[in-house]
């Protein structure tokens, strides 16, 4: 019967892969649609898309936060200095994440959700979206080094 430690990682490995698959599904497939598509479709589409992201999403990468955190906290309390130092990298990937998200993501959904609901068309919907873009690729290595030292956390333990 696996421990609190294997439970942890495992459930934080698990709601981090989310936000990771959706990331670099918005890397490889998403931001190179949308440049395809007008300005009326680009704000529809991810006004929306970002709608129903930003009110479901939170609670998965919340949830990986906090097992992640949880995790480093009950490894170093025990005799697992690998599985520690791993979790703690994690941690500090994903608060690292959050500060992007909240800074330079967050804003641009918001701008496109509320346009979309308005039927409106930005004047500046490709800035938006190229801002929304500058940082996909850090989001996915930030969480990219989360899910290896995860990864290893759960191995390590």
């Amino acid at each position: 019967m696996p421990g609190a430690i294997e439970v942890l990682a495992g459930l934080a490995i698990i709601t981090n892969a989310v936000i990771y698959g959706t990331d670099v599904f918005a890397a490889i497939v998403l931001r190179p649609a949308a440049a395809c598509i007008d300005d009326r479709a680009l704000t529809q589409l991810l006004g929306h898309i970002h709608r129903i992201a930003d009110r479901r999403l939170p609670a998965i990468g919340a949830t990986g936060l906090i097992t992640a955190a949880a995790t480093a906290a009950l490894t170093a309390s025990t005799e697992h200095p690998t599985s520690a130092a791993a979790a703690g990298i994690a941690t500090l990937a994903l608060i690292i994440f959050l500060g992007v998200y909240a800074r330079s993501s967050k804003p641009v959904n918001t701008a496109l959700t509320t346009a979309a609901l308005a039927h409106q068309v930005p004047d500046d919907a490709r800035q938006l979206q190229a801002r929304g873009n500058s940082v996909i690729n850090a989001r996915v290595t930030l969480q990219t080094i989360a899910l290896v030292a995860l990864c290893v956390a759960l191995a390590a333990a």
